[in-house]
Formats: C-alpha cells, structure tokens, sequence
C-alpha cells in the first residue's frame, strides 16, 4: 500500500506546491511509482507538470463529489517520472458541494482506497487554506502531514494556526494524524534572518525538521512555466540536488533503499 503523504500550509508562497512536484519527481527517479493530487483549484501543480487546467475534464473535482472514480482520471507521463490527479477551476465549487454530502471530511481517503496499492507514494497537494479541501488532504494523509516553511519571518506566524488547525483534525476526526516532517524552503544562507528562522523552526517542531534545506533558487520559479519539474528543467543545479537529497532522506527515514549512482544516471 502507499504511502500518503499530505503537504500542507495555510500560508501562501512557501513553495509547497514546488515541493510537491519535485520531491514526487525525485521519488519517482529512484524507481517509486508516485501519483501527485492536486487538491487546489487554483490547479498550479497541473499546469507545473505541462497539462492546461483549461482542458481538464475530469479530475479532482469530480472524484471529490463522487461522479466518476479516481483510476481513470489519472494522468501519467513516463518522462516525467510522476503521475497526476489534475485539478481544474471546477474544484472551487466543492467546498460547497461537500457540506451536504455525507462524510465530506473522508471524500477524498475514500476516492483513493480503490488505486492506493498502484503506488508506492501518493502526495497531496493542498490549498493554501484551512478548508474543507485541506481537510480531505489531511485525513487521506495517512502517513503524515509534510509542511513547508519558508526562511522567512511571516512564514513562522502561521506555524501556531497551522498547529491548532492539526490539533483540531485530530481530536475530532483523525486522531492518528501526525507531523511527517518539516521541509525549509526558499533558504538564502547570507542572511541572518534565513539562520534565525531555520532555528526557530526546529525548536518549534523537535526532531521533526528534515535535514535536507531547499534553497532560494531562479531555476525552481522557471521551471513550471515549461511545464517541468527540476530533474528534467535543471538537473545540475543546487535546488535539484537539494530535492535529491530530500527525496532520498525520506526513502531512508521510511526504510526504503536505494543504490548510490550519480543524479545524472
């Protein structure tokens, strides 16, 4: 059965969607099967991984409300090494749809049951709110919630929201869900300020900060507008290096291992 990670932050601009494709590219370069849900109906991780939210027919959206099952929606693209549940402008009529529907808080754990022994690794890729959207994402994130923060001041003021909002979850919901770990993003290593926060950060959340750090990086904001994630737009930089290595912390924290060859192999 996959794994089912959710990356979540209510904040806005921290990289979560980046995060998203990139570490799915990189799991899917060390030989997992990864499907990336793109959960948000501003559909920024489907038009990032080349497909026109436009033309989308069917894809969250309808999954969600229960009009056609998860199998046939799912797009792969061998280059890419990720397959994707694409989203559409269509997603933001169901915040209101779910209300009325019955266990609108599990429609989405309950879409994917059917496909989630097809992969090794399913990422969820929330809205930058706290929504029902957001909820489905938590409590189909089975094996954790993967937050993104950036080195920046503003980014720590969310970190207490977010914490209540996942204290809530799983008091009244989902009393298994859990921190996976703390991903750093948008790092700029000559500022202070980077290094306050970093700290900050891992004595907020102990032990559960990756070691890995994401640095600032022009080639990640390039990437998405060909339609790549970075192991195919810039694979020689330092940011696909840093997802890399990321993806490999993770495979070796879920005991997963995998040989030692040049990222250019």
């Amino acid at each position: 059965m996959a794994r089912i990670y959710t990356l979540a932050n209510q904040k806005g601009g921290v990289g979560k969607t980046t995060c998203a494709i990139n570490l799915g590219a990189y799991l899917g370069y060390y030989g997992q099967r990864v499907l990336l849900v793109d959960l948000d109906p501003q559909a920024n991780a489907t038009s990032s991984l080349g497909i026109d939210k436009k033309t989308v027919k069917s894809g969250t959206y309808e999954v969600l409300i229960g009009a056609n099952p998860v199998g046939p929606q799912i797009l792969h693209n061998p280059k890419l090494k990720i397959s994707v549940l694409p989203s559409s402008p269509a997603l933001a009529g169901a915040e209101i749809e779910l209300i009325e529907m019955s266990n609108r808080e599990q429609r989405l754990k309950d879409a994917l049951a059917p496909v989630a022994d097809r992969y090794d690794y399913i990422l969820i890729d929330c809205p930058p709110s706290l929504s029902l959207l957001t909820i489905n994402g938590l409590i189909a994130g089975r094996n954790g919630v993967l937050i993104p923060v950036q080195c920046e001041y503003l980014a720590l003021e969310g970190l207490g929201q977010l914490t209540q909002t996942l204290t809530r979850v799983r008091t009244s919901l989902f009393p298994n869900l859990q921190v996976r770990g703390v991903i750093l993003t948008m790092y700029d290593g000559r500022t202070r300020l980077a290094l306050d926060v970093v700290g900050e950060v891992r004595k907020y959340f102990p032990e559960k900060v990756f070691q890995t750090i994401i640095p600032r990086s022009i080639r990640l904001a390039e990437a998405p507008s060909y339609g790549q994630p970075i192991t195919l737009y810039a694979p020689d930089s330092t940011a696909a290096r840093s997802y890399a290595a990321l993806a490999r912390e993770i495979l070796d924290q879920d005991g997963i291992h995998i040989p030692v060859f040049s990222e250019e192999g």
